[in-house]
């Protein structure tokens, strides 16, 4: 809104043109969604607690969590809203992978906060069943798995849609780019072609997958939401690179025309994510629910597939893949053999059980994150 606006009055006044430039404007998304999150957060946790939608806390788990029982969630809505608003007003809204990533984050986001109503406004401790959440999920997660792969493939969105009628019309077969192949970071030619079903897969598993690891992740004041900041904003280089022709070129990545905009959700993700930290650090006033963690790891994920890195997302969101996996592992080893693994799952309890107190294991996941987010930023040159 705020870029066509510029356009319109850079015709009659050239300094207008620095607002076309992509850096800035996704430096200014951080900064807007920043403020938005400042302003609209006191009155978000003031409307909630007068609502009394207040987190339950599990009576099973450490017991330094029971004073929590009460404080205000679903803030995860602010989050959104911070990151809409800031991607509609600095964003590109001609961009076909704008919307894509959007109308994920706002999918999810629904998911989420049915559930979170169910369990707070409703007193129903299941919320929205396993069964039901995970099919919405892979409902939106499966529409935009298949329209992703052309879109990659396609110079516009019109050619997008044009190759994905074709496919359908075909029966289903065919063949895209090789901006849709997997690539292995640290190689300069490794690449491997997926097809379109091979493509369709590994996108619907990285956004519901990266997804659900958020959400499993978001157990302490603060553990999940930094991770996300510094992983969102990493993405939003590698954005950057792959919608710029001549570093594309340069770094030996793919260039995939119309990547470079997401760069403006990236800073948005980053700015929502610093504002709603504000609040939510220990002791946190707030929590974001399932609304805020299912929305943001399928925007991460939606992200990473677009720009061609999923390898890297799992490389960087280690931390989330290490609390999946504690959990899996738990759950499999009490099943076959009745005996636990870790004390509690997901491992972060682990550790809070073991002695180390909760700022503790925030800030330890928030380094390791740190490294390896900038591990994953070495792959744009060691390859």
């Amino acid at each position: 809104m705020l870029l066509w606006l510029a356009e319109v009055l850079a015709k009659d006044v050239r300094a207008f043109n620095v607002f076309s430039y992509l850096t800035l404007r996704a430096v200014l998304a951080c900064m807007t969604a920043l403020m938005i999150s400042f302003v609209v957060g006191p009155r978000m946790i003031a409307w909630l607690t007068r609502m009394k939608i207040g987190q339950s806390v599990r009576d099973d788990g450490p017991q330094t969590h029971l004073t929590k029982a009460g404080t205000p969630t679903m803030g995860g809505a602010l989050i959104i809203v911070s990151i809409a608003v800031t991607t509609l007003l600095w964003g590109d809204l001609g961009n076909r992978f704008v919307w894509v990533v959007l109308l994920v984050i706002t999918g999810f986001g629904a998911i989420g906060w049915v559930d979170d109503y169910r369990k707070v406004v409703h007193r129903n401790p299941k919320g929205l069943s396993a069964r039901a959440k995970l099919a919405w999920q892979a409902l939106i997660g499966l529409a935009a798995a298949v329209y992703i792969p052309f879109a990659v493939s396609a110079p516009d969105t019109a050619q997008a849609w044009a190759q994905l009628a074709t496919w359908t019309r075909s029966g289903f077969s065919g063949a895209l780019s090789p901006n849709a192949d997997l690539i292995v970071p640290f190689f300069k030619s490794v690449s491997y072609p997926l097809g379109v079903w091979g493509f369709i897969a590994l996108t619907w598993l990285v956004i519901v997958g990266t997804s659900n690891a958020v959400n499993l992740t978001d157990g302490l004041d603060g553990l999940a939401i930094m991770p996300t900041v510094m992983i969102g904003a990493a993405l939003g280089v590698f954005a950057y690179v792959s919608g710029n022709a001549i570093f594309a070129r340069y770094l030996q990545f793919p260039f995939i025309a119309g990547t470079g905009e997401l760069a403006v959700i990236c800073g948005a993700m980053a700015g929502a994510g610093l504002g709603f930290l504000w609040f939510n650090a220990y002791p946190a006033e707030v929590f974001m629910g399932d609304v805020g963690a299912l929305s943001l790891g399928a925007g991460l994920g939606a992200i990473a597939v677009i720009v061609r890195q999923e390898i890297v997302l799992f490389i960087m969101g280690g931390v989330f893949v290490v609390e999946t996996l504690s959990v899996i592992v738990q759950v499999a080893s009490f099943r076959m053999t009745g005996k636990r693994v870790f004390r509690m799952a997901p491992i972060h309890h682990h550790y809070e059980l073991k002695g180390w107190k909760e700022n503790q294991v925030v800030v330890r996941f928030w380094i390791v994150t740190m490294l390896l987010v900038l591990f994953g930023l070495s792959t744009l040159k060691l390859r």
